[in-house]
């Protein structure tokens, strides 16, 4: 498995992948594998460059994240999210068949095992901002990069709001 770090405005990450899938994408405190990065880590890392640099909206590179089927189906929905847009617990519930399963879908975030191309921090809770694995500073951050938020405010627009087809 190739490992490549990755330093990002909102911190360390750590990238995982085989020989044609990047496999992981987790933020961390420091590096805690020796990196040994292969053709796929270099384009995922060429790519968060350009996402953060704002020349970039939509991830380009494939990916296998491992989950549950319950999981999969709710990160496959969450990647229909575009760039700039959120949607509620209860959206992207309703987006895969089950709309009273807004706690699960929250914990299927809270695993999500490829941050950023996996976009949780899109998902907001439906009176305000909702939670973030990675934590509340590093989801503002990208909501902020996004344009969603303002430097001053929590508070997002309808504007911003996605709905599913």
């Amino acid at each position: 498995m190739a490992v490549a770090y990755f330093r990002s405005p909102i911190g360390l990450l750590q990238l995982t992948a085989d020989q044609r899938k990047l496999r992981g994408l987790r933020l961390i405190d420091k590096e805690d594998k020796p990196a040994a990065p292969n053709g796929i880590t270099e384009s995922v890392c060429a790519q968060l460059e350009a996402y953060f640099a704002g020349t970039l909206q939509a991830f380009s590179f494939a990916m296998l994240p491992h989950g549950t089927a319950f999981q999969v189906r709710v990160w496959a929905a969450l990647s229909r999210v575009p760039y700039g847009k959120v949607v509620t617990y209860g959206q992207l519930a309703s987006a895969i068949g089950q709309p009273t399963a807004c706690r699960a879908v929250a914990n299927a975030l809270g695993a999500n095992p490829i941050l950023l191309a996996l976009p949780c921090h899109r998902v907001v809770a439906a009176t305000g901002l909702g939670g973030f694995s990675s934590g509340m500073p590093a989801k503002r951050q990208l909501l902020r990069h996004e344009g969603i938020l303002s430097a001053d405010s929590d508070h997002i627009l309808k504007k911003f709001f996605f709905t599913f087809p």
